[in-house]
């Protein structure tokens, strides 16, 4: 066997065990534990911002230097809270850079701050649930008096918005609507009556071995005040649905601005973040809109793995800004930002086969301090597979597991496919040996092997 040969074949076996570990490995870690690689992974993802990446991102859609900056500070946020209250510090840190970078001209610029609220509700949505994070790194009593001020300006803000409007879908742009950005918000108000309950001080959110600041009781004594938008997140979550997409049931991917009325089905992109927020808004109205998500969505293509399709079962659609690229109807950011909803939701088994498989065709470079995927070509992406990977209610409880769809058994066409590969460079020597072998022998002490003189002996 050649030595180029056998080197190509050696490297094919390494890239099949490799694909293998990848495969079976768990890529992820539930709502306590710490994802593997995602540390490395965030500080590849700074690295890259400070070098331009969300310049990058922003070329490629309206707000991807947006969500280059906040998804870093999220995961930042979520990785703190996994850690006991006196190690948080870097993290806190970072999630201030973040926030800092979201609200600077930078920031703000793709926004129109004539909007009501100002910068419209995806800007003020996101950026707030950020800000409420930063506040949850902070033991109750020791938290920054500006940014619990800021928190509070800013969520007063966006209720009066909800308040005043005659539909439960705020605009992000002028005359453009879509729910999953005022579900977002609307997130961030509930976030806002765990931190800061009426009446009471409350613990410190989100440690570890600590009650969800979500659970029934918010700490306040009793008598005590209802939770300042307790009202306006139910009548809200009235309007959603009177206003649900009629093919699916579930919220909308775009409104009409004035009336909230559905303009287009249900899609994965949106909706993929959708689940990721609605548990935290209401558990019970979340867990149906997920099982519907997930029974209209999740697909198997060619039977290799879990996906996310962009477009419900049974329609179809072109692939825009939004979904990238459509590959047999799949949409790969939506796939990746669904295993943060499975997460959130309690959905085990569907959130760490989406991560083996991305792990798998994800392409991930990894150094002693580093881990980027797809060669580090896109770092959003980075961003959105770090923000999914430690993925996990904020106020609501943990959710029980809903019934699994998927099975152990979904590897094993990938696992067959990948010792197919690891055997393709061995197969000419086989093939050559195996054919060497049938012909007739010669070896030395063969009966019919040459005579004296070289003359082969007659044969029988």
């Amino acid at each position: 066997m050649g030595i180029v040969r056998r080197v190509c074949a050696v490297l094919l076996t390494a890239a099949a065990l490799l694909g293998v570990a990848r495969l079976v490995v768990p890529a992820t870690a539930g709502p306590d534990g710490e994802p593997p690689g995602v540390a490395r992974q965030l500080a590849f993802l700074r690295a890259a911002l400070d070098d331009g990446a969300g310049e990058d991102a922003q070329a490629l859609f309206p707000e991807g230097w947006f969500f280059a900056h906040a998804l870093y500070g999220l995961a930042r946020v979520e990785l703190g809270l996994r850690k006991p209250a006196g190690q948080r510090a870097g993290e806190l840190r970072e999630a201030r850079w973040a926030l800092a970078r979201l609200e600077s001209p930078a920031g703000t610029a793709p926004f129109d701050p004539g909007l009501t609220p100002a910068y419209g509700i995806f800007w003020q949505g996101w950026t707030n649930w950020l800000r409420g994070g930063i506040l949850a790194l902070q033991p109750a009593d020791r938290r920054d008096p500006a940014e619990v001020a800021r928190f509070a300006e800013a969520s007063a803000a966006i209720g009066a918005a909800f308040d005043a409007a005659g539909t439960p879908y705020l605009a992000a742009y002028p005359g453009q609507a879509w729910p999953v950005d005022s579900t977002v918000a609307v997130a961030s108000l509930r976030l806002h009556d765990a931190l800061l309950p009426s009446g009471a001080l409350p613990p410190d959110p989100l440690r570890p071995g600590a009650p969800s600041p979500g659970a029934p009781s918010t700490g306040a004594p009793p008598g005590a005040p209802p939770p300042r938008f307790a009202g306006t997140v139910a009548r809200w979550l009235d309007g959603v649905r009177q206003r649900l997409d009629p093919r699916t049931g579930l919220l909308p991917h775009r409104v009409d601005p004035a009336t909230g009325a559905p303009a287009e089905v249900a899609r994965a992109t949106s909706q993929s973040v959708i689940q990721r927020f609605l548990v935290d808004v209401d558990p019970a109205f979340a867990r149906a809109q997920y099982l519907a998500f997930r029974d209209r969505f999740v697909a198997s293509p060619l039977g290799l793995g879990p996906a996310v399709r962009e477009y419900p079962d049974g329609t179809a659609g072109p692939a825009d800004v939004d979904s990238g690229p459509l590959v047999l109807g799949v949409s790969l950011s939506a796939t990746v930002v669904t295993l943060g909803a499975a997460q959130s939701q309690g959905d085990a088994a569907l959130a760490g086969a989406l991560a083996n498989y991305g792990d798998l065709v994800g392409l991930p470079v990894d150094t002693p301090t580093t881990r980027r995927y797809a060669f580090g070509v896109l770092p959003v992406g980075d961003a959105f597979l770090a923000w999914s990977k430690t993925a996990r209610p904020w106020v609501a409880d943990q959710p029980d597991p809903p019934p699994a769809t998927v099975r152990w058994w979904w590897r094993l066409p990938l696992l067959v496919a990948l010792l197919l590969v690891g055997a393709l460079g061995w197969l000419p020597e086989l093939f050559r040996r195996s054919r060497h072998g049938s012909l007739p022998g010669r070896p030395a002490g063969d009966p019919r092997g040459p005579v004296a003189g070289g003359a082969a002996g007659p044969l029988p």
